[in-house]
């Protein structure tokens, strides 16, 4: 249902997220992320252009996140780099549905509703939450901000 894209995007956020402040470079958040640089440094210039993250140039530069992390949303992530698409009108074109949907895109309409209020409600704070012990990434050593006990 997401593209591949949003899950880059929610990733380098996450990452970011991590980071409890310091900013990372591409190379390192593609490396702790597994995404591939050139492809996220798109996605990096997308969240910026969205006001999510900042990037700093020069020595001891990167991207830091624009806001503290309970402040921004996973719906505010995907919008910003593929907009969630909802049903407005029939996508068959078909005159007998224009003043109202067939129940399949009625349905589908509320599957998508649905998920946006979840994504909407749900922060990258909640992503990182410590108490879970399943991380929402790979740790990798020196990169992410945390140790093996995720301090």
């Amino acid at each position: 249902m997401l593209s591949q894209t949003a899950e880059y995007a929610l990733r380098a956020v996450v990452a970011l997220g991590s980071s409890r402040g310091g900013s990372m470079t591409t190379q390192q958040i593609a490396s702790q992320t597994q995404v591939p640089a050139g492809y996220l440094s798109k996605v990096l210039q997308a969240l910026g252009r969205a006001g999510l993250v900042e990037g700093q140039r020069g020595a001891g530069g990167g991207f830091v996140l624009a806001r503290p992390v309970h402040e921004i949303t996973v719906l505010e992530v995907i919008n910003a780099v593929d907009p969630v698409q909802r049903i407005e009108r029939c996508p068959l074109g078909r005159p007998e549905h224009n003043h109202r949907m067939c129940p399949l895109h009625r349905r589908l309409d509320l599957g998508i509703a649905l998920v946006e209020q979840v994504f909407g409600q749900t922060t990258i704070d909640e992503l990182l939450d410590d108490s879970d012990p399943v991380r929402s990434l790979c740790e990798v050593a020196g990169v992410s901000g945390r140790d093996a006990d995720g301090h």
